[in-house]
């Protein structure tokens, strides 16, 4: 069943998703200083292509004093939005009942794109 989710998702938008947030990783990652971002970029981008069956968990190193600081230079310079977009579609695609599973799906995007420093994205296929 993940795999129909899956390759639905895909067709209806998250492969354009996907492509976004690699394209925002490439840009951030031509500078020195922005390689840290490029890589959360890239993990939300890899979340877009196969959201189903995938996880987001705490990462399994030690928390830094690096991290909090990181998170809140990320949700300021666009995190928000891309949570507030995120939050918007789930609740649009759980308004019909067959849109419900991919709507949990944007859910669960909204939550690593808030904080993405910390966090891990484990794909499963």
């Amino acid at each position: 069943m993940k795999i129909i989710g899956n390759i639905i998702w895909l067709l209806l938008g998250g492969l354009e998703s996907a492509i976004g947030y690699f394209t925002g990783s490439l840009a951030l990652a031509v500078t020195v200083i922005g390689i840290p971002w490029a890589l959360q970029t890239f993990k939300i981008g890899l979340l877009c292509l196969w959201p189903f069956g995938s996880t987001v968990t705490r990462g399994d190193r030690p928390a830094g004093c690096i991290r909090i600081p990181m998170n809140i230079l990320w949700i300021v310079c666009g995190g928000f939005l891309a949570f507030l977009s995120h939050i918007f579609f789930g609740l649009l695609l759980c308004i019909t009942v067959i849109g419900i599973p991919w709507g949990k799906q944007h859910f669960k995007m909204a939550g690593l794109s808030l904080a993405p420093f910390g966090k891990n994205v484990n794909l499963s296929f």
